[in-house]
């Protein structure tokens, strides 16, 4: 059972900052019942910021040609829904067209903040862009250089994203960056999110991941409602199990390539 109490309320809170997180970085947002279409054309590289987000019931069969349509100029297609239920109802209709389905774990905090490890700093994106760029390249190394420059860049966009967004970086003896967290809060709603909890190849097991995470939710305390996304099907989730972080909800992510 959840160490914490799972409201179908706080879900509801925690589904409708993501959207807004989404709709707030894209620079064209086309509206639909139940959902939005998010495009950023300086990223058209990065699926997080060009996607279809579903947040409520929609028309399941006509999904498919709307990402199409939608989508028409750029080589992926991405549907995030958020709601558990409506990501069950809307797998078949999108296994059908030839999506790949992915399933994400809403973790919430509980239990007392950690003091925070003075390794962490709060950095600009400029400063963790060398790092960034190194392991994105590291993770794609067949990727070319513009695909990599937008995937490494796009973290500018996240400024925008929330009221408050705060780059966590943790450096090595030289001053290099090994690890980095990104940190989105509300203060006057009550909700933050931490998101990609990265540590460089280059510098694995070090605790410089605890350093970053710990720090976030310390920075987090005066958020009740503090959450993550981590993959179902993926380690990471028992990494933050141990570290206060239950499950409370699903959401699911559609993926297809033309």
């Amino acid at each position: 059972m959840p160490a914490v109490e799972v409201s179908a309320v706080d879900l509801h809170r925690i589904a409708s900052f993501r959207a807004a997180f989404q709709r707030r970085q894209a620079r064209c947002v086309v509206e639909f019942p139940g959902g939005a279409a998010v495009l950023n054309g300086a990223y058209a590289a990065s699926h997080e910021h060009n996607q279809i987000v579903v947040e409520g019931p929609v028309a399941v069969d006509e999904l498919p040609a709307f990402a199409d349509a939608v989508l028409a100029h750029l080589p992926h297609r991405r549907i995030s829904v958020l709601d558990d239920e409506f990501g069950v109802l809307c797998a078949p209709t999108l296994l059908a067209a030839g999506y790949e389905h992915e399933t994400e774990l809403v973790m919430r905090h509980s239990g007392p903040a950690p003091a925070p490890d003075p390794a962490a700093e709060t950095v600009t994106p400029r400063a963790l862009r060398s790092a960034v760029l190194r392991q994105t390249r590291q993770w794609l190394p067949k990727a070319d250089d513009e695909v990599l420059r937008q995937l490494t860049d796009r973290r500018a966009a996240r400024l925008r994203g929330a009221e408050q967004v705060r780059f966590l970086a943790v450096r090595d003896e030289q001053g290099a960056v090994g690890a980095w967290t990104d940190l989105y809060l509300d203060p006057a709603e009550g909700i933050a999110q931490i998101e990609e909890v990265v540590t460089a190849t280059t510098h694995q097991r070090r605790g410089y991941a605890d350093v970053n995470l710990a720090t976030a939710v310390h920075l987090a305390a005066g958020c009740p409602l503090l959450f993550l996304i981590a993959d179902a099907d993926d380690w990471p989730r028992t990494w933050y199990a141990r570290r206060g972080f239950t499950p409370i909800g699903r959401s699911h992510v559609f993926i297809r390539a033309t």
